[in-house]
């Protein structure tokens, strides 16, 4: 079952990978883009273009299309990109099952919950990222764009996973022997896993807002191809107004544990610490987003910055501390 598990992590880093070129190419040649629009252009635009003016009108030049309905051959083109995205909410699909399975085969194997290293961990929070992406998606198709960066992520962070963080399967070390292990550990995951979705919106509301007032370098020219500003700013709102909460749950619960673990509810370790840190700086993002006199993008890039320290919470103190929560099972 460890090796079945290992190769289907193999399988669904591809699914993810298929998904996001399937992304990039609606991206890219959808009507959003330049070369999509480009590419749609009126016909008798393109004749003027090639032979001149000198070929007269063409036939039914007269005649009003309906409204909606695209000049030319912006139909098919539209078509097909729509079906393109389409296959790659198919392929995330696919390889969020693909993904569901890398980790009940390894558990199977293990006998245990799956998160008890920073391997499994990580393909615990990035399950319920793609889980908390696929429910978005499906309550508001318009975001569809954004799986292009949500698909990215998860290529990247399983890769990082099965090639920089992968260990065998072993024992759980003895503090790990308790039912807090699913409460404390199950609530940091789908938390954390509810943040890192919420950073690609708030990354991309930064970009957006960016291409709003007119700045065209990279990466600011990605923003005219994602929803409006405003939107994206509220959704990555509404996603960390509903992280926090379990967030706190899952640093109450850990307190619980280690009192009941080591004899003291907090000991400034240094997964403790971070933890505290990604804390304080989300409940600041919060309390920015509902102060009025703080601009939206200043609200904002707090949250990016809460982001980045999960980011050390997560791998920093594993890789670079030694504590009593360094479980990463790494050299």
């Amino acid at each position: 079952m460890a090796a079945l598990s290992d190769q289907l992590l193999a399988v669904a880093i591809l699914g993810y990978l298929l998904a996001m070129i399937c992304h990039a190419a609606e991206y890219a040649f959808g009507n959003r883009s330049r070369v999509g629009r480009a590419a749609v252009r009126p016909e008798r635009e393109l004749a003027l273009v090639g032979a001149g003016a000198a070929a007269g009108p063409e036939p039914n030049a007269g005649v009003k299309l309906p409204a909606g309905t695209p000049p030319g051959g912006a139909g098919d083109a539209s078509a097909r990109a729509a079906l393109l995205g389409r296959a790659a909410v198919a392929l995330t699909v696919v390889a969020a099952v693909l993904h569901l399975a890398v980790l009940v085969t390894r558990g199977v194997a293990a006998d245990r919950m799956p998160w008890g290293n920073m391997y499994e961990y990580v393909l615990a929070v990035t399950f319920v990222g793609t889980v908390a992406w696929l429910v978005l998606l499906h309550r508001r198709p318009a975001i569809r764009h954004l799986g292009l960066f949500v698909a990215l992520a998860m290529v990247l962070l399983l890769a990082i996973a099965g090639l920089v963080l992968y260990v065998p399967i072993v024992p759980l070390v003895p503090a790990l022997n308790s039912y807090w292990f699913v409460v404390h550990v199950a609530a940091a995951a789908l938390s954390s896993g509810l943040f890192l979705l919420g950073a690609v919106p708030a990354v991309m509301y930064l970009i957006r807002n960016g291409y709003d007032q007119g700045k065209r370098s990279f990466p600011y020219t990605l923003g005219a191809r994602v929803p409006a500003a405003a939107s994206l700013e509220r959704l990555a709102f509404r996603l960390h107004a509903f992280a926090f909460p379990i967030w706190t749950f899952a640093v109450m619960a850990g307190a619980v544990w280690a009192e009941a673990a080591w004899g003291r509810y907090w000991g400034w370790d240094p997964k403790e610490t971070w933890a505290f840190i990604s804390w304080v700086v989300y409940a600041g993002y919060l309390h920015a987003r509902a102060t009025p006199s703080v601009k939206r993008p200043v609200a904002t890039w707090i949250a990016v910055i809460g982001f980045l320290t999960m980011q050390m919470n997560l791998y920093g103190v594993n890789i670079f501390f030694e504590g009593l929560h360094s479980y990463g099972g790494l050299d």
